[in-house]
């Protein structure tokens, strides 16, 4: 540590607590999860933290909500054991999770958008009917084969009844709104296994519509996401610029 900090002045396990809301419990615990740089004792065994160990924390309880507890764990450990490109790769990998879910939100919105004109009001006819429609004119109308729609059936993004009369598969107007939406993200680039969640988030809104509620509420949680995450780098920053440079090559750390 840099010389102001080794003769800073000493703080209790309370200190740190108070100041956020916690537990000393949860101080000693953050400690022992390498999260907290190692704390001095005093001759009686008692822990003392310095001003940098409630730098440490704000840092800590600064990067959860961006990149997850278990994330934000892990920067910090990495940082306060000198392996500061490690944390930076933690960082990386968090933004580049959030330009996906951006870009997953982006597909929904546009394959719900293409949907739009046809899902509202009557089914189209010719594709479904009062009692449904077959595999054939279904693949027809989506320029697919018949077997891949099999192979959604199979991957859980469509479920056709069985005719009773010749066991044929049966689209209800349902199956063909999931069987278009995974079309949709199908020509996006998403695998079945990417697909399935959002067809199963669809189906548990009761359609469309009531998903947009949903969809409005993920783009607002992407951004407080982005946001925590700029407050998160701000005070990591902070206890980096505080704690000073890492030991270069061929020096020992304490």
């Amino acid at each position: 540590m840099a010389q102001n900090l080794q003769t800073a002045r000493q703080l209790r396990p309370i200190d740190l607590a108070r100041g956020h809301g916690l537990s000393t419990q949860a101080i000693r615990n953050y400690e022992e999860a390498g999260i907290l740089p190692a704390a001095d004792r005093t001759p009686h065994g008692y822990r003392t933290y310095t001003p940098l160990h409630a730098r440490a924390l704000g840092a800590f309880l600064a990067l959860v909500p961006g990149h997850t507890h278990q994330t934000a764990a892990s920067i910090m450990r990495a940082v306060n054991r000198d392996a500061v490109e490690e944390a930076f790769r933690l960082i990386d990998e968090s933004h580049a999770q959030l330009r996906d879910d951006r870009r997953t939100l982006r597909a929904v919105e546009s394959a719900l958008g293409a949907l739009a004109p046809t899902t509202a009001g009557e089914p189209d006819a010719g594709v479904s009917g009062r009692d449904g429609t077959f595999i054939g004119p279904l693949a027809g109308e989506l320029g697919i084969r018949p077997a891949t729609l099999r192979k959604w059936e199979h991957a859980g993004l469509v479920s056709p009844r069985r005719d009773p009369l010749t066991g044929y598969r049966v689209y209800d107007e349902a199956d063909v709104r999931d069987a278009r939406l995974a079309h949709q993200l199908r020509r996006g680039g998403y695998l079945l296994e990417q697909i399935a969640p959002l067809i199963a988030q669809v189906r548990a809104a009761g359609g469309l519509e009531p998903l947009q509620a949903a969809l409005s509420d993920w783009q607002d949680r992407l951004s407080a996401r982005g946001r925590a995450m700029l407050a998160g780098a701000a005070e990591l920053e902070a206890y980096l610029r505080e704690r000073g440079p890492a030991p270069g090559p061929g020096r020992l750390t304490e």
